[in-house]
């Protein structure tokens, strides 16, 4: 009797010793292709392992495996705030009811390359193509997917915090990340192909709003038809053709066509070239799963001039400058459909600048991935992994020139000269005055943008060994918080010797900060902006210094209710 008491204790233990491992292969296999059981399957197995465990160990994904891959949980679709002020619903009809989903599947590499081509050099036959199916895009009832309506959802669904993480309460946003533009291009690729498919025509390709190149610096003429498709009456007027485009859009400035385009070609350089010289810097922070695994920190292109050029075509009468001016609503006007081709094609520019040696290798990166019906109305599960290869995803864009490549700014003031004025300067300056401060007087709370801000900053080095020289310097404006509901930018500068003529054409410019508000909690936190300055620092004779002078520059009123945690300088590689 004794001797098998000892056995039963012996096998019940060992079997609560491998309990754990057995729910974790059984949760594997019984999470089937349909998003919605999985989640169901995830909870109860969870429940019992961590019984199986005791509660001395919380289970968590990284305790499991340490996954931290995102992906949108389908079920928990809430309403969310497009504005603080306006609580929006995006979320599909039903979406409570399980659906299953397939695995994307590149298309047949035999079949005809869809050539994206500038906006600006289509012809009328194209043109009326893309209207007729534009027009049944538009028809189709609001529960078909495929409509434009529901197109225009996926927008808001995923920029304001609408989805939950898959495995955590902690909502799912695509901006201010490295998921910017993988995501913007699985949306692209799947209305596209909805496109072509809804006019029967496998080589349709979406065009793109070549806004790079003076060409194509002003609203495509196919979107000014008032009796087609393509116009949209949310649409700021006074920015119509032959109005250049302001790339650095903050306020109405009125420059002459030759001046903005020249202005816009440095600003590119800056924001393609020199700033943008590591892959953090341009594709945006890292963003983990889980709620401490959220980065808030905007690569070049998105901050501009992806959110300005939102701001720039959204309409002056509404609060938000709907709809581009918003995330909420911004795809609800058919530009967005070529805007956003234009900033994939630009992920493809800098990737062949940098001869893809910055492509990410993160599992975590790789592995994310998101729900697009397709357009056969089949729901489609896509990874980053199968959104990198454009070759692959069967389309191209026709090259245009490059002229912002060329397009290396000079100082506004000769570097000596700058280096006297800012020498003199700074014997007359009180820097405990409102507006002059050292890098080390910023208080617990922050300082107020509500006028220029300059910050004399010392060099974390600035004597580099070789293989330091491998590094790119970067400037950091940290804890930036934004309150109120209003468009925000500022502009930052290095080594200022006359704030009054100083642009982004110059050479002194080191980058800008544009927050579009709304997007839901994510979007409201804390944020930081990271600028590469090592070109920068060279052409400005200042890569020796001990320490520069780093001066925000605000360019919108809102910037009143801005507050600046610090500035520093760093390194990354």
């Amino acid at each position: 009797m004794e001797r098998s008491k000892w056995i039963l204790i012996i096998t019940l233990a060992f079997l609560l010793a491998t309990l754990p491992v057995t729910l974790r292969n059984l949760k594997s296999n019984l999470v089937i292709q349909c998003p919605y059981l999985g989640d169901v399957t995830n909870v109860i197995l969870g429940k019992l392992e961590g019984w199986s465990l005791g509660n001395q160990l919380e289970v968590t994904e990284e305790k499991i495996g340490g996954i931290k891959a995102l992906g949108p949980n389908l079920t928990t679709c809430h309403p969310s705030f497009g504005r603080d002020d306006l609580l929006v619903h995006c979320c599909p009809p039903a979406f409570e009811t399980p659906v299953p989903y397939v695995d994307f599947l590149s298309p047949d590499p035999q079949s005809p390359v869809r050539v994206r081509r500038p906006a600006h050099l289509v012809d009328e036959n194209y043109i009326a193509k893309y209207n007729k199916a534009l027009s049944i895009m538009k028809s189709l009832p609001y529960d078909d997917p495929r409509s434009f309506a529901r197109q225009a959802n996926l927008h808001c669904l995923f920029c304001t915090g609408a989805y939950d993480q898959q495995n955590s309460n902690a909502p799912l946003s695509i901006h201010r990340t490295w998921l910017f533009f993988p995501w913007h291009r699985m949306m692209i690729y799947f209305h596209e192909r909805i496109i072509g498919s809804l006019i029967g025509d496998d080589t349709f390709a979406l065009p793109y709003w070549a806004w790079d190149i003076p060409e194509g610096m002003v609203i495509p003429d196919m979107y000014m038809n008032k009796n087609s498709s393509f116009f949209h009456t949310e649409r700021d007027v006074s920015h119509f053709s032959p109005k250049i485009v302001d790339l650095n859009y903050a306020y109405e400035r009125n420059l002459s066509p030759e001046e903005q385009l020249d202005t816009n070609l440095a600003f590119m350089y800056n924001q393609m070239v020199s700033g943008a010289r590591k892959m953090e810097l341009f594709m945006g922070c890292i963003y983990k799963a889980g709620e401490e695994g959220y980065c808030n920190a905007p690569g070049t292109v998105e901050l501009a001039p992806h959110n300005t050029l939102h701001t720039w075509v959204g309409s002056n009468l509404n609060p938000g400058r709907e709809d581009m001016g918003k995330f909420y609503s911004a795809a609800r006007d058919p530009i967005f459909y070529a805007h956003h081709p234009n900033i994939d094609r630009l992920w493809e520019v800098w990737r062949e600048i940098h001869q893809n040696q910055m492509d990410i290798k993160d599992p975590d990166w790789l592995d994310s991935f998101f729900f697009f019906y397709d357009e056969n109305l089949k729901l489609v599960k896509v990874e980053v992994r199968d959104v990198l290869d454009i070759t692959k995803l069967g389309y191209s864009y026709e090259q245009v020139d490059r002229p912002w490549m060329n397009k290396r700014p000079m100082p506004s003031v000769p570097p000596k000269l700058a280096r006297q004025i800012l020498k003199a300067n700074e014997n007359k300056l009180q820097l405990s005055s409102s507006n002059h401060v050292s890098s080390s007087d910023f208080r617990s709370h922050g300082r107020a943008l509500d006028a220029s801000l300059t910050v004399k900053v010392n060099r974390t080095r600035n004597h580099l060994t070789k293989s330091e020289k491998e590094e790119e310097e970067v400037i950091v404006v940290h804890g930036i918080e934004v309150k109120g509901d209003a468009y925000v930018k500022f502009d930052v500068y290095v080594n200022v010797a006359d704030e009054t003529i100083i642009t982004p054409k110059f050479r002194e410019f080191a980058g800008t900060f544009a927050h579009i508000p709304g997007g839901g909690e994510m979007m409201r936190r804390k944020t930081d902006l990271k600028l590469g300055v090592s070109e920068l620092l060279e052409d400005l004779e200042a890569d020796q210094d001990e320490s520069i002078w780093i001066t925000l520059l605000p360019r919108t009123a809102s910037c009143s209710n801005v507050t600046i945690g610090g500035v520093r300088t760093e390194h990354i590689r």
